[in-house]
Protein backbone atom coordinates (compact mmCIF):
# COMPACT_ATOMS: atom_id res chain seq x y z
CA UNK A 1 0.00 0.00 0.00
CA UNK A 2 1.34 3.51 -1.01
CA UNK A 3 1.97 5.50 2.26
CA UNK A 4 1.60 9.01 0.47
CA UNK A 5 -2.77 10.55 -0.36
CA UNK A 6 -0.40 12.09 -3.98
CA UNK A 7 0.65 9.18 -5.13
CA UNK A 8 -2.10 6.97 -4.13
CA UNK A 9 -4.68 9.09 -6.58
CA UNK A 10 -2.45 8.28 -9.60
CA UNK A 11 -3.37 4.55 -8.87
CA UNK A 12 -7.10 5.14 -8.22
CA UNK A 13 -7.87 7.63 -10.93
CA UNK A 14 -10.66 6.46 -13.31
CA UNK A 15 -12.37 7.33 -16.53
CA UNK A 16 -15.58 8.16 -15.34
CA UNK A 17 -18.44 8.57 -17.77
CA UNK A 18 -21.54 9.61 -15.61
CA UNK A 19 -22.34 12.56 -14.12
CA UNK A 20 -24.66 14.05 -11.23
CA UNK A 21 -26.86 16.94 -12.28
CA UNK A 22 -24.75 19.05 -10.51
CA UNK A 23 -22.54 22.37 -11.75
CA UNK A 24 -19.07 22.92 -11.34
CA UNK A 25 -18.32 25.96 -9.58
CA UNK A 26 -16.62 28.45 -11.65
CA UNK A 27 -13.71 28.43 -9.18
CA UNK A 28 -13.16 24.83 -9.63
CA UNK A 29 -12.97 25.06 -13.55
CA UNK A 30 -10.30 27.54 -13.42
CA UNK A 31 -8.09 25.83 -11.29
CA UNK A 32 -8.45 22.89 -13.54
CA UNK A 33 -7.08 24.66 -16.48
CA UNK A 34 -4.60 26.68 -14.46
CA UNK A 35 -3.36 23.40 -13.31
CA UNK A 36 -2.83 22.57 -17.28
CA UNK A 37 -0.89 25.56 -17.80
CA UNK A 38 1.35 24.75 -15.04
CA UNK A 39 2.28 21.38 -17.01
CA UNK A 40 5.51 21.25 -18.59
CA UNK A 41 5.69 22.38 -21.99
CA UNK A 42 8.57 22.43 -24.98
CA UNK A 43 10.49 25.66 -24.42
CA UNK A 44 7.69 26.92 -22.27
CA UNK A 45 5.95 27.74 -25.53
CA UNK A 46 2.54 26.25 -24.48
CA UNK A 47 1.57 25.22 -27.95
CA UNK A 48 -2.22 24.59 -27.27
CA UNK A 49 -5.29 26.34 -26.79
CA UNK A 50 -7.69 25.05 -24.62
CA UNK A 51 -11.20 25.55 -25.43
CA UNK A 52 -13.84 25.96 -22.93
CA UNK A 53 -17.74 24.40 -24.20
CA UNK A 54 -20.14 26.07 -22.60
CA UNK A 55 -23.27 26.20 -25.63
CA UNK A 56 -24.79 23.14 -25.02
CA UNK A 57 -25.93 22.59 -28.79
CA UNK A 58 -22.03 22.41 -29.49
CA UNK A 59 -21.44 19.76 -26.55
CA UNK A 60 -24.42 18.01 -28.60
CA UNK A 61 -23.19 18.04 -32.13
CA UNK A 62 -19.54 17.09 -30.71
CA UNK A 63 -21.24 14.35 -28.74
CA UNK A 64 -22.52 12.99 -32.41
CA UNK A 65 -18.94 13.17 -34.11
CA UNK A 66 -17.34 11.52 -31.52
CA UNK A 67 -18.76 8.51 -32.19
CA UNK A 68 -22.36 9.27 -30.73
CA UNK A 69 -21.52 8.85 -26.90
CA UNK A 70 -24.01 11.57 -25.28
CA UNK A 71 -22.80 11.12 -22.20
CA UNK A 72 -20.13 14.12 -23.50
CA UNK A 73 -23.51 16.39 -24.30
CA UNK A 74 -24.41 15.72 -20.41
CA UNK A 75 -20.84 16.53 -19.04
CA UNK A 76 -21.75 19.55 -16.74
CA UNK A 77 -17.81 20.84 -17.82
CA UNK A 78 -16.04 19.78 -21.01
CA UNK A 79 -12.68 21.00 -22.83
CA UNK A 80 -10.79 20.58 -26.11
CA UNK A 81 -7.72 21.08 -25.95
CA UNK A 82 -6.30 21.89 -29.33
CA UNK A 83 -2.53 21.73 -30.73
CA UNK A 84 -1.72 25.05 -31.75
CA UNK A 85 1.25 26.04 -34.21
CA UNK A 86 -0.84 29.67 -35.45
CA UNK A 87 0.18 31.51 -32.54
CA UNK A 88 3.89 31.43 -32.62
CA UNK A 89 3.62 31.11 -36.31
CA UNK A 90 2.07 34.64 -36.03
CA UNK A 91 4.34 36.10 -33.62
CA UNK A 92 7.45 35.08 -36.19
CA UNK A 93 5.04 36.90 -38.88
CA UNK A 94 4.71 40.11 -36.55
CA UNK A 95 8.38 40.48 -35.90
CA UNK A 96 9.43 40.54 -39.69
CA UNK A 97 10.61 36.96 -40.26
CA UNK A 98 9.65 34.78 -43.11
CA UNK A 99 9.51 31.60 -41.06
CA UNK A 100 8.74 28.22 -42.50
CA UNK A 101 5.87 26.12 -42.76
CA UNK A 102 5.27 24.33 -39.43
CA UNK A 103 5.92 20.95 -40.12
CA UNK A 104 4.88 17.09 -38.58
CA UNK A 105 6.97 17.31 -35.87
CA UNK A 106 5.51 20.89 -35.03
CA UNK A 107 2.57 19.42 -35.02
CA UNK A 108 3.38 16.37 -32.69
CA UNK A 109 4.81 18.23 -30.52
CA UNK A 110 1.52 20.53 -30.42
CA UNK A 111 0.15 17.28 -29.27
CA UNK A 112 2.77 16.17 -26.62
CA UNK A 113 2.33 19.52 -24.87
CA UNK A 114 -1.60 19.44 -25.30
CA UNK A 115 -2.09 16.16 -23.54
CA UNK A 116 0.70 16.82 -21.07
CA UNK A 117 -1.52 19.60 -19.91
CA UNK A 118 -4.24 17.58 -20.51
CA UNK A 119 -3.08 15.04 -17.75
CA UNK A 120 -2.63 17.80 -15.39
CA UNK A 121 -5.84 18.76 -15.54
CA UNK A 122 -7.67 15.49 -15.06
CA UNK A 123 -5.48 14.81 -11.82
CA UNK A 124 -6.62 18.04 -10.38
CA UNK A 125 -10.17 16.93 -11.06
CA UNK A 126 -9.76 13.93 -9.51
CA UNK A 127 -7.95 15.84 -5.98
CA UNK A 128 -10.89 17.95 -6.33
CA UNK A 129 -13.66 15.23 -6.45
CA UNK A 130 -14.57 15.37 -10.04
CA UNK A 131 -14.56 12.30 -12.44
CA UNK A 132 -13.13 12.96 -16.08
CA UNK A 133 -12.83 11.06 -19.08
CA UNK A 134 -10.67 11.51 -22.01
CA UNK A 135 -12.27 11.48 -25.69
CA UNK A 136 -10.14 10.86 -28.27
CA UNK A 137 -12.72 10.50 -31.14
CA UNK A 138 -12.72 14.47 -30.81
CA UNK A 139 -10.07 13.33 -33.78
CA UNK A 140 -12.63 11.90 -35.76
CA UNK A 141 -14.81 13.86 -38.46
CA UNK A 142 -11.94 16.31 -39.46
CA UNK A 143 -14.41 18.23 -41.82
CA UNK A 144 -17.10 18.85 -39.01
CA UNK A 145 -14.88 19.13 -35.84
CA UNK A 146 -12.85 21.72 -38.06
CA UNK A 147 -15.74 24.14 -39.10
CA UNK A 148 -17.68 23.49 -35.64
CA UNK A 149 -14.26 24.58 -33.66
CA UNK A 150 -13.14 27.42 -36.21
CA UNK A 151 -10.00 25.49 -36.80
CA UNK A 152 -7.36 26.51 -39.58
CA UNK A 153 -4.54 24.66 -41.11
CA UNK A 154 -2.46 25.01 -38.06
CA UNK A 155 -4.60 24.21 -35.24
CA UNK A 156 -5.71 20.36 -34.87
CA UNK A 157 -7.71 18.94 -31.72
CA UNK A 158 -5.24 16.58 -29.55
CA UNK A 159 -7.75 15.46 -27.39
CA UNK A 160 -10.87 16.37 -25.71
CA UNK A 161 -11.85 16.42 -21.67
CA UNK A 162 -15.12 15.68 -19.60
CA UNK A 163 -15.98 16.20 -16.28
CA UNK A 164 -18.29 16.15 -13.40
CA UNK A 165 -18.96 14.85 -10.06
CA UNK A 166 -19.97 11.08 -10.61
CA UNK A 167 -22.74 8.99 -9.73
CA UNK A 168 -22.48 6.58 -7.10
CA UNK A 169 -22.37 3.44 -9.71
CA UNK A 170 -19.19 5.35 -11.66
CA UNK A 171 -17.31 6.18 -8.08
CA UNK A 172 -17.75 2.53 -6.97
CA UNK A 173 -16.88 1.00 -10.38
CA UNK A 174 -13.78 -1.16 -10.26
CA UNK A 175 -10.86 0.57 -12.10
CA UNK A 176 -9.56 -1.74 -14.76
CA UNK A 177 -6.77 -4.01 -14.13
CA UNK A 178 -3.19 -2.75 -15.67
CA UNK A 179 -0.52 -4.85 -17.32
CA UNK A 180 2.40 -5.91 -14.85
CA UNK A 181 5.59 -3.59 -15.87
CA UNK A 182 7.26 -6.53 -17.18
CA UNK A 183 5.44 -6.59 -20.14
CA UNK A 184 5.89 -2.44 -20.48
CA UNK A 185 8.98 -1.74 -19.29
CA UNK A 186 12.24 -2.47 -21.34
CA UNK A 187 15.79 -1.60 -20.16
CA UNK A 188 18.21 0.33 -22.85
CA UNK A 189 16.58 -1.34 -26.15
CA UNK A 190 12.94 -2.41 -27.07
CA UNK A 191 12.65 -5.52 -28.22
CA UNK A 192 9.02 -6.62 -28.95
CA UNK A 193 6.84 -9.51 -26.44
CA UNK A 194 7.18 -12.82 -27.83
CA UNK A 195 3.64 -15.08 -28.97
CA UNK A 196 4.14 -16.73 -25.45
CA UNK A 197 4.57 -13.50 -23.23
CA UNK A 198 1.90 -11.82 -24.85
CA UNK A 199 -0.57 -14.59 -23.93
CA UNK A 200 0.63 -14.62 -20.58
CA UNK A 201 -0.03 -11.02 -20.39
CA UNK A 202 -3.33 -11.67 -21.79
CA UNK A 203 -4.04 -14.30 -19.57
CA UNK A 204 -3.00 -12.07 -16.34
CA UNK A 205 -5.47 -9.55 -17.63
CA UNK A 206 -8.41 -11.65 -18.12
CA UNK A 207 -7.60 -15.07 -16.29
CA UNK A 208 -9.83 -17.47 -18.12
CA UNK A 209 -10.90 -16.22 -21.63
CA UNK A 210 -9.49 -17.63 -25.05
CA UNK A 211 -6.64 -15.71 -26.33
CA UNK A 212 -8.12 -16.31 -30.11
CA UNK A 213 -11.59 -15.51 -29.38
CA UNK A 214 -11.19 -12.25 -27.34
CA UNK A 215 -8.90 -10.89 -29.66
CA UNK A 216 -10.70 -11.58 -33.09
CA UNK A 217 -13.81 -10.10 -31.25
CA UNK A 218 -11.83 -6.75 -30.15
CA UNK A 219 -9.68 -6.33 -33.35
CA UNK A 220 -13.29 -6.14 -35.27
CA UNK A 221 -14.45 -4.51 -32.69
CA UNK A 222 -11.98 -1.69 -31.94
CA UNK A 223 -8.75 -1.82 -34.71
CA UNK A 224 -11.35 -2.58 -37.74
CA UNK A 225 -13.99 -0.52 -36.75
CA UNK A 226 -15.50 2.56 -38.93
CA UNK A 227 -14.65 4.94 -35.88
CA UNK A 228 -10.99 3.65 -36.01
CA UNK A 229 -10.81 4.02 -39.91
CA UNK A 230 -12.63 7.14 -39.71
CA UNK A 231 -9.65 8.63 -37.10
CA UNK A 232 -7.29 7.31 -39.32
CA UNK A 233 -8.80 9.44 -42.45
CA UNK A 234 -9.13 12.57 -40.41
CA UNK A 235 -6.10 12.89 -38.65
CA UNK A 236 -4.00 12.29 -42.19
CA UNK A 237 -6.57 15.39 -43.16
CA UNK A 238 -5.69 17.47 -40.22
CA UNK A 239 -1.88 16.60 -40.72
CA UNK A 240 -2.01 17.55 -44.54
CA UNK A 241 -0.82 20.81 -44.00
CA UNK A 242 1.87 20.08 -42.09
CA UNK A 243 3.50 17.22 -44.29
CA UNK A 244 4.35 19.87 -47.03
CA UNK A 245 7.34 21.29 -48.29
CA UNK A 246 9.20 22.92 -45.64
CA UNK A 247 8.67 26.39 -47.90
CA UNK A 248 8.12 29.59 -46.63
CA UNK A 249 4.56 30.62 -45.53
CA UNK A 250 2.29 33.43 -46.78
Amino acid sequence: MIQNDALQAFFDRKSVRSFLDKAVPQEIKELIIDAGIAAPSAGNQQLYTIIVLEEQALKEKLALLCDNQPFIATAPFVLVLLADCRRWLDCYHYAGLDPRRPGLGDMLLACEDAVIAAQNMVMAAHFLGLGSCYIGDILENQEEVAALLHLDSWVVPATMLVFGYPTQQAAERNKPKRPPREYLVRKNYYSALSEPELRRLFNDLSPGRDFNQYMTAFCKRKYLSDFAQEMNRSVLCFSAPFTKDQERTE
